[in-house]
């Protein structure tokens, strides 16, 4: 059996202030594109389907679409909610979808509730198991489960009990191969800054033993796809959602389960619709320097070094680096400028014009130029007319 591990779409999401929704229907593509090139047999979406807990309706329909051409290539689906989802929503209709071989596993009473598949058409082979932990909010499910302490380990640790009796059971009538999708921090995974953080209400990790015996672990929620144990790994999220991301190689894993029961694990690398590039250095290396030319094509960070800082500064940078998202800066070099409160700085002001120049040196930490002071000038004195009016 073939199955391919994905999670963290996060459909309908931005990358500061740019929307995404193309680049995420292109992700689709490409996913089809697999699914029917390697004869995947299910698709695993470990949670963070969704952005947000009420996503738009065209970022629905994107859902409803990348369901239906999964199924038409000849795929299951098996996916189950994560901590940007409403579980409630998501798993609306799970019995209907079910039929149509999209499995839900948003709920509580559904953890050792799995999706059972031959491994092949020798019925010694036993079957594929596939279990679906879906976000579990300790405060929230602490007391349903049954557990006297609300955290994030606790819980963890009674699905995964369930699941383990469960499989237990069938074992009773041949061989099982449980796969268990979870999201979930397992200790030893890297975060980025786009991972919303999984310990309020709780411990935030839970150890990695927890998922020991397993077929494969199909985890969810960090964005960088790693490698925690041969079997239990993050796929990290399709495209990158910040620039803490810029290194990642995104992607999925293809997991093969012979008749055996051996798991064997290959990378797939989805194609980004842009590069990320992160630059630092004065404006002036920045727009001569030719080593930057392949990030005239990228979503830029870009940090400014000048120890003055340049006046329409992200007007010039995007002369050359026309998708500049993020613009710092953070002076090296030259005379240290004096930190002072803007309160002492008005204490100190000799007339209105000081005050407004004074406010503009300190919020942007460069001096007035000449035709700015001859704007404010004309500015102050415009007021004081009006005013003489009245």
């Amino acid at each position: 059996m073939r199955l391919l591990h994905t999670s963290d779409w996060h459909l309908g999401r931005s990358f500061h202030g740019v929307g995404m929704l193309e680049a995420q229907r292109d992700f689709v593509d490409q996913l089809v594109s697999v699914v029917q090139a390697k004869s995947v047999d299910v698709v695993l979406i470990a949670g963070d389907v969704y952005d947000r807990a009420l996503p738009g309706l065209d970022v629905v329909k994107l859902l409803d679409d990348a369901l239906v051409r999964i199924s038409h290539a000849g795929a299951a689906v098996v996916l189950t909610s994560g901590n940007h989802d409403s579980a409630i929503r998501l798993g609306f209709a799970s019995r209907l979808l079910e039929r149509g071989g999209v499995h839900l596993r948003t709920r509580v009473e559904d953890l050792d509730v799995p999706v059972v598949m031959p491994l092949g058409p020798d019925p010694g082979s036993g079957d594929v198991a596939i279990y679906g932990i879906p976000y579990l909010e300790p405060r929230l499910v602490a007391e349903r489960m049954g557990v006297e302490t609300a955290n994030h380990f606790d819980v963890t640790l009674e699905a995964v009990e369930r699941i383990r009796r469960d499989v237990e059971r069938r074992r009773e009538n041949g061989p099982v191969h449980p796969v268990v999708l979870a999201h979930t921090f397992a200790s030893g995974g890297i975060t980025s800054d786009s991972e919303r953080d999984l310990s309020i209400g709780g411990l935030g990790a839970v150890p990695l033993d927890l998922f020991e015996g397993f077929a494969y672990t199909a985890l969810g929620h960090l964005h960088g796809r790693q490698e925690l144990a041969p079997n239990v790994r993050y796929s990290g999220s399709p495209l990158a959602y910040s620039f803490s991301e810029a290194k990642h190689r995104n992607g999925a894993w293809l997991v093969d389960i012979d008749a055996d029961g051996a798991v064997k694990v290959d990378e797939v690398l989805w194609e980004a619709p842009k590069p990320l590039a992160i630059l630092r250095g004065t404006l002036d290396d920045l727009m001569a320097s030719g080593e930057h030319a392949w990030a005239e094509a990228a979503y830029c960070q870009i940090t400014l070094t000048d120890v003055q800082r340049p006046a329409q500064a992200m007007e010039r940078v995007r002369t050359r680096f026309p998708d500049t998202l993020v613009l710092a800066f953070d002076p090296e070099g030259g005379e240290a400028v004096a930190k002072t409160s803007y309160s002492s700085r008005l204490a100190e002001a000799e007339d209105d014009l000081d005050v407004c120049c004074g406010f503009l040196e300190h919020v942007r930490g460069r001096a007035s130029g000449e035709a700015e002071e001859t704007a404010l000038k004309e500015a102050l004195e415009a007021v004081r007319l009006e005013e003489a009016e009245l």
